[in-house]
């Protein structure tokens, strides 16, 4: 029986989605084919092995748990595992064949942790360290996209050193993004599920949003406002990825912030069936041209707009997406006839397949 480790919480703002992800993956991983290892990351950074149920998990109790212990992976491959700590520190090691990073965020899918995976020689879930890296942070992904034919926004980059330097000038800068025309989204470069992103319709707003961003990070990105349809395309695969069928998000809010998403009910999705078959081929192609592009592995989510006049903009990649109950890439791969146990199944398969190390120990 394999030994996967699902890993969760972690420190980003998106400590709370992370939980609800990892409820829905242990539910829909097949006990009898696996052994599940549960490693919960406090928001202050502690690793803990724990018994805890999906419930515990959910709420957050888990980190209340007498029976958790204190856990690390070793950058040292001999283990290929986690070491797990007694009361008196004691360290016993555990094999792990597979790790299911379902972390969202900052230290989860920007390329961080999976260098750890990738010095423990351990098979992971999941973008390499490049791909993930270069798809949390947005700016990188404009140019790398760039290089394809593929239609996205007008952007300028804000370094926060230079807004300090030259408040006037970087406003200025922003402001010509569009030609000038409003409004302009602000977002922190490398943020999730629109995090500090922001709405700009009048200059005298433009500041404030910049400096909102900057609490999230010191690279600040600003975009020209697409109008369009909100569209998302799940891929999987390594080396030959697939697209799934097309869904739309149905946004209660103005746009789809972190809000919108995971706190208003009125928020929806679904699956797309009243634009062209030869748009949605554009759309799904698309997703799989940019999966290549950025390098990814296992899985992504690809977000674009679809116009009024039937364009198709690219909006973002999404290296690890969620599996909360309301997340796309599930449900899409479900629209699909692929049920979630076996798009886990999928996802490990090819996990293994990507990373796979020579036994030298």
């Amino acid at each position: 029986m394999m030994n996967i480790a699902v890993i969760f919480g972690g420190r980003s703002d998106e400590h709370e989605v992370s939980r609800s992800s990892a409820v829905n993956v242990i539910k829909g991983l097949d006990s009898d084919r696996y052994e599940i290892t549960k490693i919960g990351i406090t928001k202050e950074g502690r690793w803990y092995l724990t018994e805890a149920s999906t419930d515990e998990i959910a709420s957050g109790a888990w980190e209340n748990r007498p029976d958790n212990r204190q856990a690390c992976i070793p950058a040292d491959p001999t283990v290929h595992g986690i070491l797990v700590f007694d009361e008196e520190d004691r360290a016993t090691a555990k094999r792990i064949d597979c790790i299911i990073p379902v972390l969202h965020g900052d230290n989860g899918e920007d390329g961080t942790v999976q260098g750890l995976f990738e010095l423990a020689e351990i098979p992971y879930v999941g973008p390499g360290v490049k791909a993930s890296a270069n798809g949390m942070d947005k700016s990188f992904t404009k140019i790398i996209v760039g290089e394809t034919d593929i239609t996205q926004a007008k952007y300028c980059v804000i370094k926060k050193k230079d807004f300090a330097d030259d408040r006037e000038g970087e406003i200025m800068n922003a402001l010509s993004t569009n030609d000038g025309k409003l409004p302009l989204f602000v977002k922190p470069s490398s943020a999730g599920s629109s995090v500090g992103a922001s709405k700009v319709e009048k200059k005298s707003e433009l500041e404030g949003a910049i400096e909102n961003a900057f609490k999230y990070d010191d690279k600040v990105l600003v975009e020209e406002m697409i109008v369009g349809r909100e569209m998302e395309v799940a891929v999987l695969g390594n080396h030959n990825p697939k697209a799934s069928c097309v869904g739309e998000i149905l946004s209660a809010g103005e746009f789809y912030d972190y809000d919108a998403k995971y706190n208003n009910p009125e928020s929806q999705t679904r699956v797309v069936d009243d634009i062209p078959m030869s748009k949605q081929k554009e759309i799904r192609n698309s997703a799989v041209e940019i999966f290549k592009v950025m390098d990814c592995r296992g899985l992504s989510r690809v977000d674009f707009f679809y116009t009024e006049d039937g364009r198709v903009v690219f909006n973002e990649i999404n290296t690890l997406p969620g599996f909360t109950n309301i997340s796309m890439y599930p449900q899409l791969w479900e629209a699909m006839g692929i049920d979630q146990p076996t798009l886990l199944d999928s996802l490990i398969k090819l996990a293994i397949e990507e990373h796979t190390y020579d036994e030298k120990y």
